[in-house]
């Protein structure tokens, strides 16, 4: 063995060393501590005052993208008013570490840091790894691998300091227009998005991590996002109980520690007209705690989406909020003029004060479940070594082997033919891409071609004539953008392109986005192969092109249905 290896052999060992001490240390999960008595929750909470025991339900937002003065103006929000967490969003892990040990240092009460985190902390940080999308890991198999990826999330979490992940979705997105959930979900069979939430949650919860499904009751059957407005759920309750809560009924059997409610207005649940659930006491006190019996945290979607401001401006939407019964007010418009209304809602009896003092012993108790009682600062030290290590990016690609769905051809029409002369073109490139680079170093008469978004008719023509030259053709589509959306965002033009190329005797297509994206793209389930592949990453392209050259034999299953030739589950071995 070389010596670089052997390095890379100890990393490992080391790495998976951390993972189980902290999976060892985690006796009492945080649901069954809450039975408990703790003397430190009850100390801490002696010590406060009314406003600072309300402050400990604000969660306020933090980045380290935007500048000096804006970590400033946070830093004075968490000093002044001594809030019980903070959300980061985009920045840096080793300015978010930095970071998290200053405001640390600013609070009397240790704050817990949370992040929305749904792939990892890639999803927000730069100079980080990503792990596949839910939708991605809805067409893996082998659910230990989910539960493997939650582990190493939480290691990415609490190695920069923070302490919750908002995450797992668990959505059924049963609407293909969704806007807001779609890819970020498992599918749209409840039983899949059950068990793949449950593995990914327990994998962080046992690794040491406060997780939050979201979102309670359920917010992938809607085509409105309710970051712009309020979302209407029009079903019946019977709808309801068997479909949208089915995951997060699940979840609460199976332990989870904390669940998100979506600004919604369902009127099967509550009639109050335009009522967002976040601040629905029917919905949250009644249905959740009451009849399904949650005694985790409850934590609000952000107070800022317009689904629940729009008809509850200053600070009226989070006094609903916390007499509608979540525990953590996540990003609020002014914490500082919402803590102060709650404060008199208080002394007006709005709520019973036994339900408030368990609200903030609640959040006290996931601070000492995380380890604040004993916080340390977070080392900056080989930080971007830690979260870049060799055994999570050889995880990702593990994961994207497993969720590579075939869904049209077999071996022999799939299986690439080293001596053919073999056309490998990638749609929506501007250059070469993994998919094609990868599949050329297999073939001796191979050429590689890019079409790119912008390519016109006369173009597109000559590449159509060109390809009849060719024995295989493989094609590749990608979709570059950030949020792969349910359309593929290509010409009518390329569209017809690749309509047309099916027609050649010997077409494999491999489509890097959105599986909703092949219900636009007419004709192209005539191709002699037909591969899907959720993201266009480069672990995505490497793990199709080991399918075609068969390195991997694929297993993925389609977790949602694109169209009446691709339901779901469709998926096959070679």
């Amino acid at each position: 063995m070389t010596r670089i290896k052997i390095f890379a052999s100890c990393a490992a060992f080391i790495f998976l060393t951390q993972i189980s001490t902290v999976t060892l240390a985690q006796q009492t999960d945080y649901i069954q501590s809450l039975s408990q008595q703790n003397k430190w929750v009850d100390s801490v909470y002696q010590k406060l005052s009314r406003k600072h025991k309300v402050a400990q339900l604000f969660f306020v937002r933090a980045h380290t993208n935007l500048g000096r003065r804006y970590e400033d103006s946070v830093a004075k929000v968490i000093e002044n008013e001594q809030l019980g967490g903070v959300v980061f969003f985009q920045g840096g892990p080793g300015r978010q570490a930095g970071l998290i040990n200053r405001y640390q240092h600013l609070s009397d009460v240790p704050l817990l840091i949370a992040q929305d985190a749904e792939w990892g902390v890639g999803m927000r940080l730069d100079s980080t790894l990503s792990y596949p999308y839910q939708m991605t890991l809805g067409a893996i198999q082998d659910n230990t691998l989910i539960y493997k990826m939650g582990q190493y999330i939480a290691y990415d979490f609490k190695r920069i300091g923070m302490h919750m992940n908002f995450a797992p979705v668990m959505d059924v997105n049963n609407n293909p227009n969704n806007p807001v959930i779609n890819y970020r979900s498992f599918g749209d069979n409840k039983y899949n998005v059950t068990k793949k939430g449950i593995a990914y949650f327990k994998g962080m919860q046992d690794a040491g991590l406060l997780t939050t499904a979201k979102h309670f009751p359920g917010h992938g059957d809607t085509n409105v996002d309710s970051h712009l407005a309020l979302p209407l759920l029009p079903f019946t309750r019977a709808r309801l109980d068997s479909l949208e809560m089915y995951p997060f009924r699940e979840a609460i059997a199976a332990g989870l520690s904390g669940m998100m409610i979506a600004h919604m207005s369902i009127p099967a649940l509550d009639k109050t007209p335009n009522q967002a659930s976040t601040l629905s006491r029917t919905i949250i006190t009644g249905v959740l705690k009451d009849s399904l019996g949650f005694k985790g945290l409850v934590v609000s979607d952000a107070m800022e989406m317009k689904g629940v401001t729009v008809n509850n401006p200053h600070g009226q939407a989070e006094v609903k909020a916390f007499l509608a019964g979540n525990d953590i007010i996540e990003l609020s418009m002014n914490s500082k003029e919402a803590v102060q209304k709650i404060k008199v809602a208080l002394r007006k009896h709005l709520i019973p004060y036994a339900e408030f003092e368990a609200k903030v012993k609640k959040v006290l108790a996931a601070k000492y479940w995380a380890g604040l009682a004993n916080r340390k600062d977070v080392s900056a030290a080989n930080i971007l070594a830690d979260l870049n290590r060799e055994p999570a990016k050889q995880l990702i690609q593990q994961l994207s082997d497993a969720a590579v769905t075939v869904l049209k051809g077999d071996a022999a029409g799939i299986k690439l033919k080293p001596i053919m002369k073999t056309a490998v073109v990638s749609i929506g490139a501007d250059q070469y891409t993994t998919f094609q680079t990868e599949l050329g170093k297999w073939t001796t008469n191979g050429h590689l071609f890019i079409i790119n978004k912008k390519a016109q008719v006369p173009y597109l023509k000559k590449m159509l004539d060109m390809l009849n030259e060719y024995d295989q053709v493989y094609i590749s589509l990608h979709d570059t953008r950030t949020r792969p959306a349910s359309k593929i965002d290509y010409s009518d033009a390329i569209k017809e392109f690749i309509a047309a190329a099916t027609a050649h005797k010997n077409v494999v297509m491999c489509v890097f986005a959105n599986p909703y994206a092949i219900a636009g793209l007419p004709g192209i389930e005539k191709s002699t192969g037909l591969i899907e592949c959720y993201q266009n990453s480069p672990e995505m392209q490497r793990a199709a092109a080991k399918v075609i050259t068969g390195e991997l034999k694929p297993s993925g299953k389609l977790p949602v249905s694109v169209n009446v030739f691709f339901p779901t589950g469709t998926g096959f071995g070679l």
